[in-house]
């Protein structure tokens, strides 16, 4: 098999043409990370069944999660991960290409898990499934096919915070908490897409909405990604945590910093779901 170049930032990104070259390779396993919000209507396992990209397996962010908690789609022990993880066909070694069907949405979040549970080579697919089928590559549907394998976990805790953690960073200034949810949630002025869920924000926190930053479902070109990030107020010298409404979204500002040399210290996994029902501080405005 001839392997292409990788051309879209080779750190984070695979191109839709390196991925139809390497199709099949037995050491890659592709991931449909499809997700939608709960008030879409829509549902990505349906949706994969319907068409997905050949030889791909379904990640479902609610299935594979801890659920001993109500707090939505937040992230499972590590044997329960390594478990769901073998069942789908993905074992020690491979590497992992993973994309939505909105183009950047969900899939951050299932990149970002995986390299939390120590997976070493996990890439994004560039424009995702639209730029994939404005291409008229090949699709297929119905269940994945791949046989059990063995994948061994290695969780990074410090990757991911929790409410302690973003309180404690925003009362004393050890990291700033960069939130993506739309700007009008996150001044209190528009509701929450999960009943009960009052809107607003974290004292102290910034706002970058992931749409600011993404377009034709990838990322924005960097000179336009630095100036969205820095409209933030964020301090790219000083540690930064991300947020959203529930942990999909904030990957997408991993996704953005890492892609301008700023790593994030951690991901709030419990995010806004978390923190509006917690009974802490809300902020407006």
């Amino acid at each position: 098999m001839t392997s292409l170049p990788l051309n879209v930032s080779e750190s984070l990104f695979v191109s839709t043409t390196w991925l139809a070259a390497n199709l099949g390779a037995p050491d890659l396993v592709v991931v449909d990370a499809s997700w939608h919000m709960p008030n879409s209507g829509r549902s990505g396992a349906k949706e994969f069944l319907a068409e997905h990209i050949p030889g791909a397996v379904h990640f479902d962010i609610d299935a594979i999660a801890d659920h001993s908690t109500p707090l939505p789609h937040m992230l499972p022990d590590a044997h329960s991960f390594a478990v769901a993880i073998g069942a789908l066909g993905i074992g020690d070694g491979l590497k992992i290409v993973v994309y939505d069907s909105l183009g950047l949405f969900s899939a951050p979040r299932v990149w970002w898990t995986f390299r939390t549970f120590g997976a070493r080579d996990v890439k994004l697919l560039d424009g995702g499934l639209p730029k994939w089928k404005a291409e008229e590559r090949p699709l297929e549907d119905g269940p994945a096919r791949r046989l059990p394998a063995s994948f061994t976990p290695r969780f990074d805790h410090s990757l991911v915070a929790d409410i302690k953690r973003v309180d404690q960073a925003l009362k004393t200034g050890a990291a700033q908490v960069l939130d993506a949810r739309q700007e009008a949630r996150f001044r209190g002025e528009a509701p929450e897409p999960r009943e009960g869920l009052p809107s607003g924000h974290m004292p102290g926190s910034l706002n970058l909405p992931h749409g600011r930053i993404v377009q034709n479902g990838g990322l924005l070109p960097p000179d336009a990604l630095r100036k969205a990030i820095d409209t933030s107020g964020l301090d790219l010298s000083q540690p930064v945590i991300t947020s959203c409404g529930s942990g999909v979204s904030a990957a997408i500002l991993w996704v953005a910093l890492e892609m301008i040399g700023k790593r994030p210290l951690a991901l709030y996994d419990g995010s806004w779901t978390e923190w509006g029902s917690s009974g802490r501080e809300i902020a407006v405005g």
